[in-house]
């Protein structure tokens, strides 16, 4: 990690649902979540996220990109695109979200966690059912993570949702789950022992 670049997480979801799941899991955690980036699809400019992000007061921020259904790259993967590519960002990780579309595209994940909150190697739908494939999701905002160096891309299926498993008054377990991964892989948090 170089040193003075802003340590960020990436959702590929921004309903409000998911704002709201991220921001709880995010706040348990101990991260910051970026409110305004929130939206469907992702409101501000990416200009404008990384100015929000060098202010935050503690790190890693969490960031939500949403693409709202648009297939192939769109505007919310331009902007994560664009976040990414920001000398003064460095991408710790991505939290993939899976969606049912079948126009939508495909990622590679390095792990992806179930509506129960466990750790697979194979992917997950919208609803947090494991898939038949490994190490793959189908998602809407996911097209460019495989062009981009990222260092963990957890799986998820929809943020906020999965049946009520991942629901707020839970405390967003799922989501949360993700998130503590990422850190832990990256070496912001201790792994249980």
């Amino acid at each position: 990690m170089m040193k003075g670049k802003k340590k960020v997480i990436f959702v590929t979801d921004g309903d409000e649902t998911a704002a709201h799941a991220v921001k709880a899991a995010s706040e348990t955690l101990g991260c910051y979540f970026l409110t305004l980036s929130q939206g469907n699809p992702s409101p501000v400019d990416a200009k404008g996220l990384i100015k929000k992000i060098k202010e935050a007061t503690l790190e890693p921020v969490v960031l939500l990109f949403d693409d709202a259904g648009c297939p192939g790259i769109g505007q919310g993967e331009q902007k994560m695109t664009e976040v990414a590519k920001s000398p003064e960002i460095f991408l710790i990780g991505v939290v993939a979200v899976a969606a049912h579309s079948y126009v939508n595209d495909w990622t590679k994940v390095h792990l992806c966690v179930d509506r129960q909150g466990k750790l697979t190697e194979y992917g997950v739908d919208k609803e947090g059912f494991e898939e038949v494939e490994t190490g793959r999701i189908r998602g809407d905002t996911v097209d460019c993570l495989d062009i981009n160096e990222i260092p963990i891309i957890i799986g998820i299926g929809d943020v906020g949702k999965m049946g009520g498993y991942d629901a707020l008054e839970k405390g967003a377990p799922v989501t949360k789950k993700a998130l503590t991964v990422i850190l832990e892989r990256s070496g912001l948090r201790e792994p249980p022992k």
